[in-house]
């Protein structure tokens, strides 16, 4: 099973995801994409560990996240987040397409691993358009792998101001097409 968390920055889905994935047990794996380029994000890192469960496992990668779900240990998985790794990708040279066909292998990954898979993200969307390219390909890269994580999920949410809201991870208007070919 597949739950896709998105919202904004601070607007709980990281809380809500945590609890999400507690509530299917006690053994959890959080795989964390988060690299600790600088004091802030260290510092951001620590407190996500802190308000973490010590029961839970921890698997740090930042590139390779399909394999690390395939590797990990425990019926459930939460993967925070699709934003970092997706930046991280980006940052790596990578090209659109082999960024949407990482996202396709990480979906097939949390399809055929048994148990629960939990993907939270940010919605970049709601914001105006950026003014330089490298943020308006981000911006659009993201969109188009939180389109795809949506779509293969079974139960869907957005948090708007720590409120969830679930949604309907069917979409009314199937897509013609692959929402994005580069």
């Amino acid at each position: 099973m597949i739950v896709f968390v998105t919202g904004g920055a601070r607007s709980g889905k990281s809380r809500f995801a945590e609890r999400r994935a507690a509530a299917a047990g006690a053994e959890v794996t959080y795989l964390a994409t988060a690299q600790a380029l600088d004091a802030e994000m260290a510092e951001r890192i620590a407190r996500h560990r802190a308000d973490r469960p010590a029961s839970w496992l921890t698997a740090e990668e930042p590139l390779d996240v399909p394999a690390a779900l395939q590797a990990a240990p425990t019926p459930t998985v939460l993967l925070d987040c699709l934003s970092l790794w997706v930046s991280n990708l980006l940052l790596a040279d990578l090209p659109d397409a082999a960024v949407l066909s990482r996202a396709d292998a990480l979906l097939a990954a949390a399809r055929a691993r048994p148990g629960l898979t939990v993907l939270v993200t940010n919605e970049v969307g709601f914001g105006i358009v950026p003014d330089n390219a490298l943020a308006r390909r981000y911006r659009d890269l993201l969109g188009w792998v939180n389109q795809k994580a949506a779509a293969a999920s079974d139960e869907a949410w957005l948090l708007l101001s720590g409120l969830p809201l679930q949604l309907n991870p069917a979409p009314l208007f199937p897509l013609q097409k692959e929402p994005y070919a580069p």
